[in-house]
């Protein structure tokens, strides 16, 4: 993507969350996005919201359709970024599982994890973590009040679960543009191209590895395609997204 720099991404993803919050829906389980109970072409789900970009006028199309048995999003993105945000409220150690399904029809050519002009995904999950100076490093307090001197209140950090198309999968990487983002590679290549994929990760382990500290307070999730940077086109599935307790 060319945000500039991708810190405006983690700005739009909070700027676009109503003042709501997920709750457990059972005592193991918290359900962010129940897609699959959604009618074909109805609106979004409740807590769910357009993410969009002033810079970058196209939009990525995203619609409710139904996919085989199930109701899904179909992303659609042809030189565009956008996507879909809701904010939440979990704590990353009592719920420290994400598990979601999505499909992609095809890989972009130009995507390149390490470099700014390729941060175009076909499909990805963003999670983002309130600060929480209590569960922070003295440098990383001091990057973040630099950063919040500059963009207001802003998360500490985030993490990225891509589909890349060469980088290995289970590789964390800082993002092209800023370290407060790491990219974790979780499908790469043609194997499972046009195939549904369940997913799960422990995304408590996945920040301590990434940043190397215990996780503070999730307070945002979004799902989103762009093309906008390497001008391809792309055509993604999400389904249902839940957090849980370790099983």
């Amino acid at each position: 993507m060319r945000k500039n720099p991708i810190i405006n991404l983690v700005l739009m993803i909070c700027a676009a969350l109503p003042a709501v919050s997920v709750q457990a829906q059972s005592p193991t389980t918290v359900e962010v996005a129940r897609f699959s109970i959604s009618e074909p072409g109805a609106s979004l789900p409740d807590g769910w919201k357009p993410l969009t970009f002033k810079k970058i006028p196209k939009l990525t199309t995203c619609e409710l359709v139904k996919d085989g048995a199930q109701v899904v999003v179909k992303a659609m993105s042809d030189s565009s970024a956008s996507g879909l945000t809701k904010e939440v409220r979990i704590d990353p150690k009592e719920f420290p599982i994400v598990r979601w399904r999505w499909k992609v029809e095809n890989l972009l050519q130009k995507s390149n994890v390490t470099r700014k002009d390729g941060d175009d995904y076909p499909a990805r999950l963003y999670i983002t973590f309130e600060y929480d100076p209590d569960k922070v490093s003295f440098g990383k307090k001091i990057k973040y009040k630099a950063g919040q001197a500059l963009f207001g209140d802003i998360p500490i950090g985030a993490i990225n679960y891509v589909w890349e198309t060469k980088a290995p999968v289970g590789a964390i990487l800082d993002n092209a543009y800023t370290d407060f983002v790491k990219m974790v590679v979780v499908e790469s290549g043609l194997s499972h191209i046009g195939l549904w994929v369940d997913e799960s990760r422990n995304i408590y382990e996945d920040y301590r590895k990434a940043f190397g500290e215990d996780p503070p307070m999730i307070n945002g999730v979004a799902i989103m395609s762009d093309t906008d940077n390497t001008k391809e086109r792309a055509t993604a599935y999400y389904g249902d997204i839940v957090f849980m307790k370790v099983p």
